[in-house]
């Protein structure tokens, strides 16, 4: 079973390392505003006509493994090394969680590594604090910290902050496949409607809701857990930053949203660690444990989060 290397970044490097092109960030507002605007067409389309139980069927079957992919792969295991994978398994989270859409694998993770090395302070790329603390500019904050930032010319420095997957040749690769992914993360529900339903319409409307609407819903909820889990929510543990718990996000961010935990203790495995906090991103872990394909899982101790405990929790 092959490792990756250390996942410390190297601080000798600079935090950024270049900027943009005008055809990646018209990649980026493509990316964004097409699914965007698929949501936005969606009430009006489906009055009536236009959605069935397959469209249903594949839009939750794919946002669940695309999510999963994000929360599990890109999140847990390659930003913060919260369990082991075989070799498998790490090319499937690569592959799964490029396929919702967010970025190829190595670029996202250099971002999520930045911002908890600088979280709701100078460098980090989408803190919602970033204008101020007024009415006016959170207003600014949350819409910078909710999609903005995606639109900024900034390259995270992916030296510094991901050696570890530059390592890794499997990795390197699937990161080129991105392109690749982004496609199939589309076409596939088309394909499966199609053949569902025996009809041309039916993969016009799964590749409407099961592509384009589930790939917009995915975005705003991974969105939301840099915007809204910065701003408001319960804040139960010490952390350097403003992250927060809010609870109705918890089950279609897959249990992401437990926010001011993860933040508490950024390796654990499990971000819902209070009784009650549903955490479907660890159950998933949990599974991959007992099949074998995951191991040394960092679970929470009761010890450091009772250290971590704000003295006014209950």
């Amino acid at each position: 079973m092959s490792q990756m290397v250390s996942a410390r970044p190297r601080t000798t490097e600079p935090v950024l390392a270049g900027q943009k092109s005008t055809g990646e960030l018209l990649l980026v507002k493509l990316f964004v505003l097409v699914p965007a605007l698929a949501l936005c067409a969606a009430v009006p389309f489906a009055w009536g006509w236009g959605l069935g139980w397959v469209d249903v069927g594949l839009a939750v079957a794919f946002y669940a493994l695309t999510c999963l992919g994000v929360t599990v792969g890109f999140h847990r295991y390659f930003t913060h090394g919260a369990f082991t994978a075989n070799r498998g398994l790490r090319i499937a989270l690569a592959a799964v969680g490029s396929m919702a859409l967010q970025g190829p694998v190595i670029a996202w993770v250099a971002d999520h590594r930045r911002h908890h090395a600088f979280a709701d302070r100078e460098g980090d790329p989408h803190s919602p604090w970033r204008f101020g603390s007024s009415a006016g500019a959170l207003a600014k904050g949350f819409w910078h910290a909710h999609m903005g930032w995606l639109f900024e010319r900034d390259h995270t420095n992916a030296v510094r902050f991901a050696p570890d997957l530059l390592a890794d040749a499997d990795l390197r690769r699937i990161n080129r496949w991105f392109p690749a992914l982004s496609a199939l993360t589309l076409f596939a529900p088309a394909v499966a409607g199609g053949l569902i339903t025996w009809s041309w319409w039916g993969a016009v409307t799964a590749f409407f809701w099961a592509g384009l609407v589930r790939v917009a819903v995915l975005h705003h909820v991974t969105w939301s857990v840099n915007s809204i889990c910065h701003l408001i929510g319960d804040r139960p543990f010490e952390a350097r930053d403003r992250s927060a718990n809010f609870w109705p996000l918890a089950i279609v961010s897959m249990g992401e949203s437990w926010h001011n935990s993860h933040h508490a203790d950024p390796t654990c495995a499990r971000h819902g660690v209070r009784r009650g906090q549903v955490d479907i991103s660890a159950r998933v872990i949990w599974a991959l444990e007992k099949a074998g394909w995951a191991t040394r899982v960092r679970w929470p101790r009761p010890q450091r989060l009772a250290r971590k405990l704000r003295s006014r929790a209950a």
